[in-house]
């Protein structure tokens, strides 16, 4: 049976066999990497999320391509800043919003251009849907800053979007007023859409004063706008399976008629996850309030003990659930975490699995739990001792 030709490989990396083995060993591993938050001992209001989920409107079933309007006009009050239930579509996942996205925007070799450092998760989901995905590479002076310039220049015939992650993940970074006023303009001039994914926006940690804490800010930006969102870090609730896309701009209303369309081939949001979603939403604040303090309290521990140690630092941690510790690039990345994960037992993620550029860079999840935490960091950092 010949398979498509967009399925990549399936043969683990070598940080990942190591690790296969040394559980398949039973080796305690102090994993430095987690981001799933019901793996992470926050305290759940079990009685409250159990009972929205068995709410007597999830034994119905009343399909709406968009979304039930009740999910959607509890989403548009959350966020606010003029948001309504009509700019919004409800999907599956964030994932989900941007392949229905993707098949929008893009017929067959066309090209989006997606941000560099960032989740390795654009390459696949723009090939799964047959398009290209263009890294631009982000750059470093005090803080990250996007490329406006390398990103106009890489605006080819085929482009047909931008994407970009406010704040980004794994650097922190959020956009500033000014590169978004840029960004919207290079797209407007361009026709391009502008994919705006903000999941991580509830959780800004060392915010500069000229950040964009959302696009939604925005009533009328020149161009088409997709901001997207989920559940699963608004809530802390990835199990839940529900993302939404709020969409602003020229052409938003036909834009979100043609959504529906592709998100009715489908049906792939649960009732459940519908019906629970006006109290769920209620609940997130205070589940959101754990989660930064857990982030603050990690932060403050990576700083304590970095102290006196001057070939190391981290990079500002604007917003997000990562930090980006800086070493020497004496080997690898790669290389030095499958060392630091066999002789050490102590997980971490190599700054390459993000793509951030050249050697020196480590990636920490500031939602480990604290003890675990700083157990698996004085470990790490007596690895990194000269």
């Amino acid at each position: 049976m010949r398979l498509s030709s967009r399925l990549p490989g399936l043969e683990p990396n070598a940080l990942s066999a190591a690790l296969a083995t040394l559980r398949a060993e039973g080796r305690e591993v102090l994993d430095l990497t987690g981001s799933n938050p019901t793996c992470c001992g926050f305290s759940y209001p079990e009685a409250e999320i159990l009972a929205a989920l068995a709410a007597p409107a999830v034994l119905a079933y009343d399909p709406d391509a968009r979304g039930s309007a009740s999910a959607r006009a509890a989403i548009a009050s959350h966020h606010g800043h003029g948001l309504r239930a009509d700019d919004l579509l409800l999907t599956a996942s964030t994932s989900e919003a941007y392949g229905l996205l993707f098949k929008l925007l893009g017929d067959p070799g066309d090209e989006v251009l997606v941000p560099s450092p960032s989740y390795p998760l654009f390459e696949w989901l723009a090939r799964l849907e047959g398009l290209v995905a263009r890294p631009v590479q982000s750059y470093f002076h005090d803080r990250w800053h996007l490329d406006l310039g390398a990103l106009e220049a890489s605006v080819t015939e085929r482009t047909r979007a931008v994407v970009v992650v406010n704040p980004n993940n794994p650097t922190g970074h959020f956009l500033s007023q000014s590169e978004w006023t840029a960004l919207t303009g290079l797209c407007a001039r361009r026709g391009l859409a502008l994919l705006v994914d903000e999941v991580f926006a509830d959780y800004a940690l060392e915010p500069p004063a000229d950040r964009l804490a959302t696009a939604l800010l925005d009533p009328t930006p020149p161009c088409p706008v997709f901001v997207l969102s989920g559940l699963s870090k608004v809530a802390i609730l990835p199990q839940v399976k529900l993302g939404w896309i709020a969409a602003r701009g020229p052409d938003a209303a036909a834009s979100l008629e043609s959504l529906a369309f592709l998100a009715d081939q489908y049906l792939s949001v649960s009732a459940s996850a519908q019906a629970a979603a006006p109290a769920l939403l209620a609940l997130a604040l205070a589940l959101q309030e754990q989660v930064r303090t857990r982030l603050h309290t990690n932060l403050a521990t990576l700083d304590r003990l970095l102290a006196g140690l001057p070939h190391l630092s981290r990079l500002p941690v604007e917003g997000g659930w990562s930090a980006l510790l800086r070493r020497p690039a004496v080997d690898s990345d790669q290389a030095f975490a499958q060392r630091l994960l066999e002789t050490r037992g102590v997980l971490v993620h190599p700054g390459s699995f993000f793509d951030l550029p050249g050697d020196g860079h480590l990636v920490l999840s500031l939602l480990t739990p604290p003890n675990r935490f700083g157990q698996g960091l004085a470990a790490l950092l007596e690895a990194l001792r000269p």
